[in-house]
């Protein structure tokens, strides 16, 4: 970065430019050290001094940004390319195209704005994903995705525990604006969703509500680290045909045993109990069934062979109250 000691050098201070393009301080000093882009002038007191042409250039990757392209491919783009794209920004068609092309852009995407701590951007392409994709790609596709490249990044120390937390309780919320958005669910099963108790995790079990709600499944959510006798009693109060249970990888393992038969034992056996998520895999493989009785769906588009299942084991028979001891 070239340092300029005149103070009257031409350029606009980080703030101006902020407020002139939409970008945010953090980003630019993100995409300044990631991309090389832009390059500022230090005055003599070592402030930014961003020159007009490179403003105009932030303005032009702004615009573009709101169609759907990622930083990676605009902030150190040649200034041909942008003038392509630019060619196109009277349609978001262009932008559709991108995120496709490449299936980890979003992601990369995704990881950007939560390091620049862009909010807004993060909010957006998450509200964009979910549009374009409809709920059922979102949970099985893209999310999937978007949650490898956040534990990747945070792996890497890249990522703080903060940020983490941000784009966790983010995505939530879009989860639950899409799930109050579906047809409430009319038919069989009725299924209580919750998590043990120690298993603080949310986001498996949004995204499993979702799954469920879209197909149709009548979803009872509790939320996490719901009692035992309190489940149950949900049970009872909702004549549920099914108690679906997700579990982290976090979950200790010596204690998926122990939860799931303890549950089993208190619900009647005419009442399926589902178990999946991460955790779930720790018993999922073994050769023989650890704890008889529980249907193991580890991947998210189990929950859907379950569903099935259930559903062509059940037609003929009515809904009915369990019978609890």
């Amino acid at each position: 970065m070239d340092k300029i000691e005149n103070v009257n050098c031409s350029g606009l201070p980080i703030a101006v430019v902020e407020r002139d393009t939409g970008i945010g301080k953090d980003t630019l000093r993100v995409w300044e050290r990631r991309y090389g882009f832009p390059r500022p002038y230090r005055d003599a007191s070592g402030d930014r001094l961003y020159p007009v042409d490179q403003v105009e250039r932030l303005r032009l990757i702004r615009r573009l940004l709101d169609l759907g392209y990622r930083p990676g491919r605009l902030v150190g783009a040649e200034d041909a390319d942008l003038a392509q794209l630019a060619l196109a920004a009277g349609s978001a068609l262009p932008a559709v195209a991108e995120l496709r092309q490449d299936g980890d852009s979003l992601a990369a995407r995704v990881v950007d704005s939560i390091l620049s701590h862009d909010v807004e951007a993060l909010r957006r392409l998450l509200s964009m994903a979910l549009m374009q994709d409809g709920v059922e790609r979102f949970v099985l596709d893209t999310v999937p995705a978007m949650n490898v490249a956040v534990g990747d990044a945070w792996s890497r120390g890249e990522l703080m525990v903060f940020e983490e937390h941000l784009y966790t309780e983010l995505l939530q919320k879009q989860l639950r604006q899409a799930i109050a958005s579906l047809p409430a669910g009319t038919r069989r099963p009725c299924i209580v969703l919750t998590t043990a108790p120690d298993e603080q995790h949310a986001l498996g079990l949004l995204l499993l509500e979702a799954l469920l709600t879209l197909h149709g499944a009548a979803c009872i959510s509790l939320g996490t680290q719901t009692p035992i006798t309190d489940t149950v009693a949900a049970v009872r109060a909702h004549h549920a045909d099914v108690v679906a249970l997700s579990f982290s990888a976090a979950f200790p393992a010596r204690q998926l045993t122990g939860v799931l038969s303890s549950l089993r034992a208190a619900l009647p056996p005419t009442v399926a109990l589902w178990a999946g998520g991460s955790g779930a895999q720790k018993l999922a493989g073994a050769r023989r069934p650890v704890v008889p009785d529980v249907d193991f769906g580890v991947a998210l588009a189990d929950a859907l062979v379950l569903l099935s299942r259930w559903n062509e084991s059940n037609q003929a028979q009515p809904a009915s109250a369990p019978t609890l001891q």
